[in-house]
């Protein structure tokens, strides 16, 4: 008879204060056969001030030993063993070590699960004061000038709110950047030291955040940059859109009714303008 698999257990980590860590994930540290951590001093930092003692096999999971440990964490998974993976902060796999482990278990159907908990990513859109309906998650800002202006380049148009990491020696940088690409009146808040003891959230405009890291900046940082806003249409810019759809073969009334919603206009002034410009 096959021994049953483990399970790989994601468990999100204090962004700064322990006293954020969930029951679950101490109960976690004290009964994983196998902790694959981002920072093996760090996890034991965790653990120490959450008065556990770790029971399991404790081995470094970074960045650049991760394909490498893949092979011993699938070994274990398959005999048996639960797997409970860590990193520094937050949860793993988003912008941490993690991603290759659950595709490589997903792969094989191995059992995963995860102990939700802190996000720097969540946390500061909700510190940020804007609008958090729609957001999207950038990962950290590209950091070649290249890709950083093509990066900008497609967030001029972005209507959602963006949440993205950058390191702090290259915020004030990347808010000049900023200024230039998207413009000096575009609202963000720069999230400054999550849950630590010199937490700050500096909101403003792109240029007044510019201005006051130009000194330089320290900590983990976390920025939310507000949504690019549609440009005000009018009824006169659809006419050409519904008579082009109407030529084609559709409804004047059905067409200018679907057009005008979505663009946020009058249904009637939008028909009526079609009509006249038959005219």
């Amino acid at each position: 008879m096959s021994t049953p698999p483990g399970r790989l257990v994601l468990a999100a980590t204090p962004l700064g204060d322990p006293g954020d860590a969930s029951p679950r994930l101490v109960t976690a540290l004290g009964t994983a056969e196998v902790i694959a951590a981002e920072d093996t001093r760090r996890l034991r930092a965790l653990a120490a001030a959450l008065g556990v003692s770790p029971s399991g096999r404790v081995v470094s999971f970074y960045e650049d030993v991760e394909t490498s440990r893949l092979p011993g964490l699938l070994d274990a998974l398959r005999s048996g063993s639960t797997v409970l993976l860590v990193t520094d902060a937050g949860m793993p796999s988003v912008s941490d070590p993690g991603f290759r482990l659950v595709s490589a278990c997903v792969a094989e159907d191995l059992p995963i699960t995860c102990l939700p908990g802190p996000s720097a990513v969540t946390t500061a859109l909700a510190l940020s004061g804007l609008p958090s309906d729609r957001f999207c998650f950038e990962g950290f800002a590209p950091r070649k000038p290249g890709e950083r202006a093509r990066w900008f380049a497609a967030l001029a148009s972005e209507p959602r709110t963006v949440v993205f990491f950058e390191s702090p020696h290259r915020l004030g940088s990347l808010l000049a950047d900023a200024v230039s690409a998207l413009g000096a009146s575009r609202r963000a808040a720069v999230c400054r030291e999550l849950t630590k003891t010199y937490e700050e959230v500096k909101r403003g405009t792109l240029a007044e955040l510019a201005s006051w890291a130009t000194d330089g900046v320290r900590g983990e940082i976390t920025v939310v940059l507000e949504g690019a806003v549609a440009p005000a249409v009018s009824v006169s810019d659809l006419v050409d859109q519904v008579a082009a759809r109407v030529a084609a073969g559709e409804r004047l009334k059905a067409v200018a009714s679907e057009v005008a919603e979505g663009a946020g206009v009058s249904k009637k002034d939008l028909y009526d303008a079609v009509v006249a410009s038959r005219k």
